[in-house]
């Protein structure tokens, strides 16, 4: 039984480290154009993000970038342009997929790729622990079980969340085979019809020829 618990903890603490570490991204914008990425992400989540132009050459000029994040309806939540670094968090309020795209502005000394490090982070990785701690004044083993626990719930609602989400695919789905049935079934009741008229017609056409 100690070794099953002593697993589970294990368990729980890399799932939490896992949590916390967000999603960490390299992207190369071209000198035109933009790059994107995004998350599917539930209501009610906080997400962070801090995102930096990275330059070879500290000497040189760094390209400035442009930067617009919407939500699943089309609606802004962070637009900015001619920065070199910025950062951006809100509060989901949509299901959805969250889009941020990056775009290189016109002055672009190094005329070629930029790179872009983006630090996304959402849920329990965007709270910041330091202020509970000071708040709440816990440390130690406490706040790691206080970690622990909110990494648990996260867990918990995101699996809640697809568990819901595979239910509304499942019903749609179901509704397009039952619609596709029907459209099939009045199609072939059509294609009857239309042959039989069609019979009906040819012989009524051979009777006044008197060929047959």
């Amino acid at each position: 039984m100690g070794k099953i618990v002593k697993m589970g903890l294990i368990w729980l603490i890399w799932a939490t480290n896992f949590w916390q570490l967000g999603m960490s991204i390299w992207l190369n914008l071209p000198s035109s154009g933009t790059k994107c990425v995004s998350e599917e992400i539930q209501t009610n989540v906080v997400v962070l993000a801090d995102y930096y132009v990275i330059s070879d050459d500290q000497t040189s000029l760094e390209a400035t970038i442009s930067v617009k994040v919407t939500s699943p309806y089309g609606n802004n939540l962070h637009s900015t342009g001619n920065v070199t670094h910025g950062q951006f968090a809100f509060t989901t309020h949509e299901a959805g997929n969250y889009l941020a795209c990056f775009g290189v502005d016109g002055h672009n000394p190094k005329a070629g790729d930029v790179s872009v490090n983006l630090d996304w982070r959402t849920g329990v990785a965007a709270k910041d622990w330091e202020s509970v701690a000071r708040k709440e004044k816990i440390e130690g083993v406490e706040l790691e079980l206080r970690k622990l626990e909110g990494a648990v719930e996260a867990i918990h609602e995101n699996l809640l969340y697809l568990k819901n989400r595979e239910a509304e695919m499942r019903t749609v789905s179901e509704k397009t085979n039952t619609r596709v049935a029907m459209f099939s079934i009045m199609s072939l009741a059509v294609c009857i019809t239309v042959s039989g008229m069609q019979l009906l017609y040819l012989k009524r056409y051979f009777q006044k020829k008197k060929l047959i």
